[in-house]
């Protein structure tokens, strides 16, 4: 797009994806799950119809068998479709005694093939479990996995008037999303997703193959506490199927279900600023974007603070694209929220030596961006093709790694589909202990994502290749990963990426697990051994129980599965590891 002009920017194109990569993101392919009897009869549901089971060939199975990657597509035995917690403990039991391997998925926008690997038997389809309500025994809004985010904030919103600060996508499954410590445009100001978890129900499998149900709270004297806070930032498919989540903020209390979450807000100010790629965007000046949006959050995420209160993406679109953007948001109705936005803007193009060529805001109703689906599925259908790989981030880029940034966003192999994103993050999110959930990254200031999309198979190489070469690169002091520093600190589990695991990769000798969870690992570790001993529930980039440690890589050696000679087995291009012959797989 060289002859790209003001006037040739329709806002719809920039608004189109403004947080559906960003903005969260999820596992949903992982742990999901339905809300109980309790739950479901408070929400208003009806008895649950009976579960619905797809194979081939039956017409409904081909687009069944897909989630929202179309690079992943499994061959299961049987898609079944489960509406309840029994009818999930029954898949469960069938797929134990028979020896099938079990996958589960609530909206399917798992980044990786997690539930389209070859072993997989068995996927169990939990988007019929969508019940959103509020359940009076626990005064708690109890959250089926099976529901998108666009269902639970419209639900809590118009019911009463609250809402949880999750990602931006609102077809995303809150299954995955939620127990891998979802964030979005509100986690600024109100934290993470699993900072208000008050309690989950997990269907389980102990070590005599016995299936049965649990339900484990925060509260501190809980038997169960441990499979809860596995559950607020481990990632899912590791410990079971959560078939309910309870939400209430941390510091809540009575049973007024309008005081038990965070208040949504009325309106939403949003500010929508373009650049062009043209002879205007210099390496200084796009270099200098960059790091004006890393040095204002790193000095504008204190917890509580007004500027806590603006979350902002920078989409930092390939030259191919012809322009880049980015999108600030803020709760219209809070006092000087105008200035807020306006300030920042300033601050991001000051010394830059160039212009925006669109600052578009305005002022809408706070449910209409959140639960809108973007430009449409016509659209979506035929670019489902991407490779997405993270990171967190403690300071701003350093100057090489800016350049890096701007050699690989302008160089010939890329696409308009390339682009890094910059996230707002911290604030309320880094008030918590890092030990106090899963989520071991409590001071970063941002996230960052390097992705492309593509529409064919026959481009799967190229794609891939371009994202891989552009995320080691800006790593390539730190082995080609992000190991966690004084500017890094490793990744987010929701934005899962096989490669952490590929010591062609990963050269850092820092195991995935590491970049990850950080010394939370082995935690994980005890709560894997104790509640799937068996390790029924697992993927490639699944947690290892304790009990089998020893065939783990030791921490500080690159982080590739091993084989009990301790040879790295061979594994297909992107395709998932092959199972460890010394770790028994359903």
């Amino acid at each position: 797009m060289d002859g790209w002009t003001p006037a040739s920017l329709d806002r719809r194109e920039l608004l189109g994806a403004a947080g559906a990569l960003a903005a969260g993101g999820a596992v949903a392919g992982l742990t999901t799950g339905c809300s109980p009897d309790s739950a479901a009869a408070a929400a208003g549901a009806a008895r649950p119809p009976g579960p619905v089971s797809v194979r081939p060939p039956d017409p409904r199975y081909a687009s069944l068998v897909r989630g929202d990657n179309w690079r992943f597509v499994g061959k299961p035995d049987e898609i079944r479709m489960a509406s309840s917690t029994e009818q999930v403990a029954d898949a469960v039991s069938e797929a134990v005694r028979s020896g099938r391997r079990l996958a589960v998925r609530s909206g399917g926008h798992c980044f990786e093939g997690f539930t389209a690997e070859p072993g997989v038997r068995l996927l169990l389809d939990l988007s019929p479990m969508n019940t959103v309500g509020f359940d009076r025994d626990r005064d708690a809004f109890a959250v089926r996995p099976g529901a998108t985010m666009g269902h639970v904030y419209r639900t809590l919103f118009t019911r009463w008037g609250v809402t949880v600060p999750g990602g931006g996508c609102p077809q995303v499954g809150a299954g995955g999303h939620f127990c891998g410590g979802g964030y979005g445009p509100l986690s600024r100001r109100y934290g993470s997703v699993v900072d208000h978890l008050y309690g989950v129900e997990v269907v389980v499998v102990d070590g005599d193959g016995t299936v049965r149900t649990v339900t484990a709270t925060r509260e501190a004297d809980d038997p169960h506490r441990d499979l809860w806070w596995a559950h607020t930032g481990g990632g899912g498919g590791n410990f079971g199927i959560v078939t309910n989540y309870w939400l209430r903020a941390p510091a809540a209390t009575g049973g007024d279900p309008t005081r038990l979450l965070p208040t949504a807000p009325a309106r939403v100010l949003e500010c929508v600023v373009g650049w062009a790629w043209d002879e205007r965007m210099t390496e200084k000046a796009f270099t200098g974007l960059l790091r004006n949006f890393g040095l204002w959050h790193e000095h504008n995420s204190v917890a509580g603070t007004p500027q806590a209160n603006l979350y902002a993406i920078l989409q930092a679109a390939h030259r191919s694209a012809g322009s880049f953007r980015m999108i600030v948001q803020i709760d219209a109705d809070l006092p000087g929220a105008d200035d807020l936005v306006t300030g920042f803007v300033s601050a991001v193009t000051s010394g830059t030596g160039t212009e925006p060529v669109l600052d578009d805001r305005r002022t809408m109703p706070w449910l209409h961006p959140i639960t809108w689906p973007g430009a449409g599925e016509a659209g979506d259908v035929i670019t489902r093709r991407y490779k997405i790989k993270a990171a967190y981030l403690r300071r701003s880029f350093t100057d090489r790694q800016l350049a890096t940034v701007h050699r690989h966003l302008t160089n010939s192999t890329g696409t308009p589909a390339g682009a890094l994103e910059l996230i707002g993050y911290g604030g309320q999110v880094n008030a918590v202990p890092p030990g106090a959930t899963a989520v071991a990254q409590r001071d970063s200031v941002m996230k960052a994502d390097f992705h492309t999309v593509w529409t064919d198979e026959s481009d799967d190489a190229a794609g891939l290749a371009w994202v891989r070469d552009f995320y080691r690169d800006v790593y390539r002091d730190t082995g080609g990963v992000p190991v966690p520093g004084g500017i890094n600190d490793g990744t987010y589990i929701n934005y899962p990426d096989t490669d952490l695991a590929d010591p062609v990769w990963n050269t850092s000798e820092v195991p995935w697990h590491t970049l990850y969870y950080k010394t939370g690992y082995l935690r994980l570790q005890r709560v894997k051994s104790r509640w799937d001993p068996l390790d029924v529930f697992h993927h490639a980039l699944a947690i290892r129980g304790t009990s089998s440690a020893s065939e783990l890589p030791p921490d500080g050696v690159a982080g590739a599965p091993r084989t009990r000679s301790g040879r790295p087995p061979t594994r297909p291009e992107g395709g998932p590891w092959p199972p460890d012959p010394g770790v028994r797989h359903w």
